[in-house]
């Protein structure tokens, strides 16, 4: 390697260092000195209310949002190892490092965590400054300095912000002295230029995001394919990601060298997606970041294409065959056990054993489950999986595919002869002769088909990317990391800062910051350059070729709130102006910036091998700018969309021109010290620290957000852009106040058509119902949600309406007042807001574009930004851009496979270097969604709204409950019948209610004297309704079964976790999400009527704990406790009752409704006993306002999942998803 920074630096003593000037910390106006901090709470609860994170004395500055305090917090903060005096210090400088503490320190040994933001950016800032003064990159101490606190303002303030791994390693060592043994990691010395095998895993961090593998043909060697599964679990271990091209693996049915033939490329991914499944990223339940790419030529090319599409069609297989196997063979079990194993002997055994086979279950194992009931297993005690569609169930780990962004790599010559309708050959990977030959435009077909299906393959674009390339001398470039926005040689890395455009935007001025843009970019591409200098990684190879390019990856978010308030719609031409302009200074400057420090420290070790090609890919991004004609760009295949000087505002394409000047007159001078320097990254979990708005390249995800307090709670905000935005567009305030009313809502009664306070008052509500009612509007999704006995007190309805049932389902609150639908719709948009634009008032339709979000705004918006304005507005960047950005073009529903094919052919003529799709509904594992365009026959297939009446229809029962039902009816029909046992007349029953997925029911279970169930009754919401037949014939079938003496633990194994609509989450703290109403009915048995540890096989551990732990008694107690007081009367029984259920649960008091409903007494008779005090209000306010954000992220974003950390609805953030709650993603970013 000769290449030694300190060996350049001795030769050139007296050349001067970078100067660094004071902006944000002048000593005549230092901003960092004039912010304001506090300290808060930083906790983080699942979607039941438990705690599942939380921190005191969270010092941030006051303008920070909470979801930004909890990321910091709880994925940021170094959470051990800090010694505590260096923790109580908040006020360092850059020379505070451990070392000079060290001797200092009376407690070394005494150690805690970090709590303040002003420790993390000490920690960053401190590092990089130190590794920068140590090898010479500025002109003096005071530059030094000046670097050290213009760094700490940018992190405080939101300002930029490093990739995650910076966060997690970077520093430790310097400011706290924090190390642990070695990885088997590689560094280049700085001071000698020499491989170095790392002694310790942090003194040289591991400061990147983004790895690009190389895989070699061979098993075992290094570089091989088993040498490449332990360096991707390195990377997966530090929370990085990273992606392989796997083309150069042999094909299916070659050769092997000592004889016989491959196993083929598909055999192997297997192998490495299970791995990566196992290892997962940085050890939390996100799915490991990874990227697998396969040429178009390669002979494996189909079956790679259709990977995912028949991975995801074993799941569909598994849950359906699974259910079915474990039916028939349960009854065949039961049958055998009671009458014996022999067919000819069981007429009832030979039937069910003919049924079996007709569904395609296998005869050896029905054999093999008849001799496991002749070893005496019970039907109760055999264990058959049984998987449902959930993306993190069983049936999903069990299959491949499922932990990787896929991707084909396709060329010019491939994209020529799609369109020419040619052949394509298909190239053996042994000898390079043609193994097979395809027509181009069917493969092309089935990879539109395969992204339709399963949202893979992306496409990522050869020829343009290496028209791009830097260094072509040393390679061509084969791979990306697994976003696809870093893409460079293999065996590299790249780590990742970006910054966030809304800082430098002025919403009085509407001038963008120019200047303070271009400082924040020289600052931070110094960063990141120095990250090069100190970092360490996972092989040998990659800590060469890491430090002989030396590429970065500078990128930026929030350029879809800047565009919006700017009045411009992100799909249209002077978006996609400023866009450039933004991106072109960004990596202008960059490339500058580098040049400087080429001068000082010397180009990077390849540079001059690559000069000419370098200087030739300068001159194009030079020509974008000036949007030159196409016969002067070099060796391009395709034309870039250059800068449109008539739509780019004069003073962003001014400073874009001069910033490529400089960019090429300086690399000319003095060459490059980095090869690459910019990306535009999701930024995922950073975005969030910053309270960006969006993220990367992204347009906004909805006009209406809820917003976190800081102290608990939500409250609803319409988007920071949406004003400036109207401001930009000339409406007054007026005008102004009037549309952000029409879309937030008025948040309170007062003045609202219909109902409010006056007519409300006129009802009955006094003012303090009507004050609580108001307190909680600033939250609500719906005014229906609020009006009930739960908000208002059971009591106080009642009052309202003694003659009615007010708990009951059916009741609606404000349809009994007198107020009709449209009236409640009318007041409820009037209160909670439309959530979009379209229809406020004052706002032209012209300018409804500007408020255009990635899927359509509240239950009535019909905009969205079109898919090819997405493509669009990529190739406005793309050219401005080193690597590339990384970006999913998201699909409505409806979307076909010709759209498809029509926006992967537009990506590749407009010169995107990557594109992937995701059509909304491609992932078997997000819940069914209804709310796509009701005149389709897909939204009538499923359409429950118009409520038939049961015997005006064939009733369709879900498979599971109509196989019971069967073999119950056929039991009874029996000649030898099983013992009936009813129920006497008079029993205890316990009554239940809940509320699934919109849809509210009781669930009333009788017992037996023993305290077990014998009789179920399930109630829904609308009497007639289709649904509502369903489940009472389920419920029938589920009785029978009871009375029979069918085990309820059986029962309970069949019908737990059945997944249909409607699902979702539910009113019940202890059972907060079910995959359907038998789902939950299944495990509310189990709760009540199983002990602890049976119950815990069917419902989480920790849920079955906690429903024992806050006292909710079983129906044996209940029953116990009601026996007791027989014989009294029932004034007496009621108030006895009540008080034994209250000391037995140990809480103290039991509500009377709540009391009442579990003894199945009379309402009215416990609401005449006078010394126990009338019901509270048992609604958790907090819970009740995430509900409400939750509803309204679910409304337009049906496709997304659950977060696995904290079970809120995550968004979409390019290839991947992520959390507003607790800033988890299931990528890389």
């Amino acid at each position: 390697m000769g290449y030694s920074v300190d060996a350049f630096i001795k030769t050139h003593i007296g050349q001067k260092g970078l100067k660094i000037k004071r902006i944000f910390t002048d000593p005549k106006n230092n901003l960092l000195s004039q912010i304001v901090y506090e300290k808060r709470t930083s906790k983080i609860v699942d979607v039941s209310g438990k705690v599942i994170f939380q921190k005191d004395d969270v010092e941030v500055p006051t303008f920070w949002s909470q979801v930004a305090t909890d990321i910091l917090a709880q994925k940021y903060f170094r959470k051990r190892g800090v010694p505590v005096e260096i923790a109580e210090r908040t006020e360092c400088t850059k020379d505070d490092s451990f070392s000079a503490l060290e001797s200092s320190l009376r407690l070394p040994d005494d150690t805690t965590g970090e709590w303040s933001i002003r420790q993390v950016a000490h920690r960053l800032a401190g590092a990089w400054t130190w590794w920068g003064e140590q090898y010479g990159y500025f002109n003096s101490t005071e530059d030094a300095d000046a670097f050290y606190d213009e760094l700490k303002y940018m992190i405080i303030t939101q300002t930029t912000a490093p990739n995650s791994p910076q966060w997690f390693n970077t520093g430790l060592f310097w400011a706290y002295g924090i190390n642990s043994p070695a990885q088997g990691h590689y560094y280049v010395d700085p001071s000698t230029g020499e491989l170095t095998k790392s002694i310790d895993a942090y003194s040289h961090p591991q400061p990147h995001a983004c790895f690009i593998q190389e895989v070699n043909d061979d098993l075992v060697n290094p570089q091989g394919i088993f040498d490449l599964l332990t360096r991707e679990a390195r990377i997966f271990k530090y929370g990085s990601g990273t992606g392989t091209n796997f083309s150069s693996l042999r094909e299916e049915g070659a050769s092997l060298s000592g004889g016989g033939t491959s196993s083929g490329l598909m055999s192997f991914l297997s192998v490495f997606d299970r791995a990566a499944g196992s290892v997962k990223s940085g050890g939390t339940t996100r799915r490991a970041a990874k990227m697998v790419i396969l040429n178009v030529d390669h002979p494996d090319i189909e079956k790679f294409i259709g990977w995912k599409v028949r991975e995801e069609r074993k799941v569909v297989a598994l849950v359906t065959g699974s259910k079915i196997a474990y039916e028939h063979l349960q009854g065949i079990m039961a049958s055998a056990e009671t009458k014996g194993i022999d067919p000819a002997k069981n007429p009832e055994l030979k039937q069910k054993i003919a049924a079996a086979k007709l569904q395609y279950v296998p005869l050896n194992y029905i054999k093999r489950v008849l001799m496991l009931v002749e070893n005496g297993i019970k039907a109760a005690d055999f264990h058959f999986n049984v998987f449902d569609t959930d993306y993190r169930s069983e049936a999903y780990i069990t299959v491949d595919g499922q932990n990787s962004n896929n991707t084909v790599r396709v060329t010019d010559a491939f994209m020529q002869a799609v369109e020419a309708d040619r052949e394509w050959n298909l190239i053996s990977r042994i000898d390079g002769s043609i193994k097979k030959t395809v027509q181009a435009k069917e493969l092309w077909e089935k990879i539109a088909e395969a992204a339709w299906e399963s949202a893979d393959p992306g496409l990522q674009f050869d020829s343009t990317i290496n028209d791009w390339h830097t260094c072509p001398e040393d390679g061509r470039i084969n791979a990306s990391n697994p976003c696809s926005e870093y893409m460079f040689l293999d065996e590299t890395a790249c780590n990742l800062a970006s910054i966030n455009l809304e800082k430098f935007y002025d919403s009085e001025t509407r001038i963008f910051d120019v200047p303070l843009y271009q400082h924040a970019i020289r600052i931070w591409t110094i960063v990141l350059e120095i990250s090069v200098l100190m970092s360490q990684s996972p092989s040998i190879k990659m800590a060469e070729r890491t430090f002989q390019y030396r590429t970065l990856g500078l990128g930026y978010a929030n350029l879809g709130t800047i565009l919006m308030k700017m009045g411009l719609a992100y799909d249209s031409d002077e978006a996609r102006s400023v866009a450039g302009a933004v991106t072109a200074i960004m990596t202008g400057d960059s490339y500058a910036t580098s040049a400087e420090m080429a001068k000082i420290l010397g180009v990077f070790e390849r540079y001059e091998a690559n000069r000419e090609h370098m200087l030739r890919v300068i001159r194009n991004h030079r020509r974008v700018a000036y949007n030159s004609i196409p016969a002067e760009y070099e060796k391009l295949s395709t034309v870039p969309l250059g800068l449109d000087p008539t739509t780019t505002p004069p003073y962003l394409l001014s400073a874009a021109r001069e910033s490529w000047d400089n960019a090429l007159s300086l690399g000319e001078q003095f060459g490059f010290r980095n090869a690459q320097v910019t990306v535009v990254a999701p930024t995922g979990t950073i975005g969030l620290v910053m309270d960006c708005d969006t993220t990367g390249f992204e347009p906004d995800f909805a006009l209406v957000k809820f917003k976190k307090l800081v102290g608990g709670g939500y409250f609803k905000i319409v988007n920071q852009s949406v004003e400036p935005a109207l401001r930009s567009l000339g409406y007054d305030d007026y005008q102004v106040h009037d549309i952000l009313q029409y879309v937030l809502g008025s948040a309170s009664l007062s003045g609202a058509p219909h109902i409010n306070r006056q007519v409300l008052k006129a009802k009955g509500f006094t003012d303090e119902k009507l004050d609580a009612l108001e307190a909680q509007l600033s939250a609500a999704f719906n005014i229906s949600f609020l009006f009930n006995h739960y908000v208002l007190g059971t009591e106080f309805v009642s009052s309202l309406f003694p003659e009615k049932d007010v708990t009951v389902p059916q009741f609606s609150l404000l349809k009994e007042l007198g107020f009709s639908q449209e009236e409640i719709d009318v007041a409820n948009e009037y209160v909670c807001g439309a959530m979009t634009v379209e229809g406020a008032p004052y706002l032209r339709e012209e300018h409804y574009s500007v408020f255009d979000c990635a899927s359509k705004c509240g239950s009535k918006g019909k905009r969205f930004i079109a898919p090819v304005g997405h493509v669009r507005m990529l190739a406005a960047g793309q050219p401005f851009v080193s690597g590339s950005i990384s970006k999913t073009v998201n699909l409505p529903e409806d979307a076909t496979i010709a759209e498809i094919q029509d926006i992967y052919l537009t990506s590749w003529k407009l010169g995107l270097k990557c594109n992937a799709l995701y059509r909304d509904g491609s992932k078997l594992s997000q819940p069914l969604s209804t709310s796509s365009d009701e005149n389709s026959v897909y939204a009538k297939l499923f359409d429950f709204s118009e409520e038939p009446q049961v015997d005006e229809i064939e009733i369709e029962v879900p498979e599971v409950a109509k196989t019971v039902q069967q073999e119950a009816i056929a039991a009874v029909s029996t000649t030898a019948l099983a013992q009936r046992k009813k129920l006497p007349l008079e029993r205890v029953s316990i009554t239940h209610k809940f509320e699934i997925g919109g849809h509210e029911g009781y669930i009333t279970a009788s017992l037996f004297e023993d305290g077990r169930p014998g009789e179920i009754f399930l109630t829904m919401n609308k009497e007639g309704s289709t649904l509502s037949g369903i489940m009472d014939a389920w419920a029938i079938s589920l009785s029978l079964n009871l009375q029979y003496g069918v085990p309820l633990q059986v029962l309970i194994n069949k019908y737990s976790h059945v997944r249909f609509e409607p699902a979702g989450m539910t009113n019940n703290r202890n059972i907060p999400m079910a995959k359907s109403i038998v789902d939950y009915l299944a495990r509310w048995l189990a709760l009540k009527f199983l002990d602890t540890e049976t119950a815990k096989k069917y419902h989480t551990a920790e849920l079955v704990d906690r429903a024992m732990g806050n006292g909710d008694l079983k129906a044996i107690d209940v029953m116990k406790i009601y026996k007791h007081h027989v014989g009294a009367s029932s004034k007496e029984i009621s108030t006895k009752a009540l008080e034994e259920i209250a000391q037995k649960s140990g809480r103290g008091s039991v509500p009377i409704e709540e009391g009442a409903e579990m003894l199945n007494i009379p309402a009215e008779v416990t609401l005449e006993t006078e010394e126990i005090p009338p019901a509270n209000v048992v609604v958790d306010l907090e819970m009740l306002r995430k509900d409400q954000a939750q509803q309204a992220l679910k409304q337009n974003n049906e496709d997304a999942p659950m977060c696995s950390e904290c079970g809120s609805v995550m968004i979409r953030n390019g290839a991947c998803y992520k959390c507003l709650d607790c800033g988890s993603t299931s990528g890389c970013s």
